[in-house]
């Protein structure tokens, strides 16, 4: 018996040495809600729906400690379809593709250096626009719905990246952070990625600019490297934080000017009102958009929020923008308005 103890000690003590060296964490968000889209002179669809406030997903990350400052990491990170319990990506290009970890694949060498990535990640020119969003790149309010591709049919790295290399500079250079990526796009249109963006964030400052370049968008366009350069940033003044910024398109001599305001303010303990007004501005074309977006969350604790979101988009000319994207629902009429209405629940874990 006594043995049997001491091994059983031995083996707990070993197990705790292994937990202090290295970490797994199982995470996600479950957010589903009710939408309905009206797309004047188009479609009208209402639906449970899900990405009102934050995506839905489920991930599991990992540290693991080397010693002498260094640190080796995973995360995998895919989508989750709350409203239907599916899982994987649920956009339409990626479904092609049938990627469960669609979200983020990634493994990491982390020091004082900084951090090499590799895998599947988020960009850092649509990372300039996703943390200067006041709706966090999702839901009704978003920036991108009203984001152009120009004409190209390939172009695949507007929001994340595969086979992606990127640095990241550690977090002690007095506020001041930046990111360089690059893809080989392995001889698949549009996916061939080269960009980066440098920022500086301290107190309730945060600013950063951002450049990239996708080669071979599969358009017949002498040019065809996709580029995008935008700039952003975020001030809390408390009683509010204020949101903008400035994304250029380009493709050729098509040109598209996208600038975002927006605002959370704080109305109670538990409340935020978020509201933001986009300009999409197509180089001489009359092809333009204007968005507007007005949203309410009410948190019930740290996890769990419920949320409520407006959002109309006036098409100009012959932009036919949906309020929620392409495919919610297939058409918007050319010139028209397309609004949109959703409420629901979010739970993080």
């Amino acid at each position: 018996m006594k043995k049997s103890l001491i091994a059983l000690a031995a083996l707990g003590a070993f197990a705790g040495a292994a937990s202090a060296q290295s970490s797994v964490t199982l995470f996600g968000v479950v957010d589903v809600g009710v939408r309905q889209i009206k797309n004047a002179g188009g479609d009208s669809l209402t639906t449970m729906s899900t990405d009102g406030q934050y995506s839905s997903r489920l991930g599991v990350r990992g540290v693991e400690d080397l010693g002498g400052g260094l640190k080796a990491g995973f995360w995998l990170e895919g989508n989750l379809a709350a409203d239907t319990g599916t899982a994987g990506a649920t956009d339409a290009q990626a479904d092609k593709l049938n990627r469960f970890w669609h979200r983020r694949s990634t493994a990491s060498l982390m020091g004082g250096f900084g951090e090499v990535r590799l895998g599947r990640d988020l960009n850092p020119t649509y990372l300039v626009v996703n943390t200067n969003d006041v709706f966090g790149e999702v839901g009704l309010g978003q920036i991108t719905t009203v984001f152009s591709k120009l004409g190209s049919t390939s172009y695949d790295t507007q929001s994340r990246t595969d086979n992606m290399v990127s640095y990241l500079t550690p977090s002690t250079l007095g506020g001041f952070y930046a990111q360089l990526s690059a893809a080989p796009g392995e001889s698949v249109n549009g996916k061939k990625y080269a960009g980066g963006r440098a920022g500086y964030a301290a107190g309730p400052l945060d600013v950063s600019v951002g450049f990239a370049e996708t080669w071979a968008s599969g358009t017949t366009v002498v040019d065809d490297k996709f580029k995008v350069a935008n700039v952003g940033g975020s001030y809390n003044f408390g009683v509010a934080k204020l949101y903008a910024s400035v994304t250029q398109n380009k493709l050729g001599s098509a040109k598209q000017l996208v600038s975002y305001v927006g605002a959370g303010i704080p109305v109670s303990a538990a409340g935020t009102v978020k509201l933001s007004l986009i300009n999409a501005n197509m180089k001489d074309s009359g092809d333009d958009a204007n968005k507007f977006a007005l949203g309410y969350v009410h948190s019930l604790s740290k996890r769990t929020s419920l949320y409520g979101t407006i959002a109309e988009v006036k098409n100009k000319g012959n932009a036919a923008f949906n309020v929620a994207g392409a495919g919610n629902p297939a058409t918007s009429a050319k010139g028209d308005k397309s609004r949109g209405v959703e409420f629901g629940m979010t739970h993080m874990f």
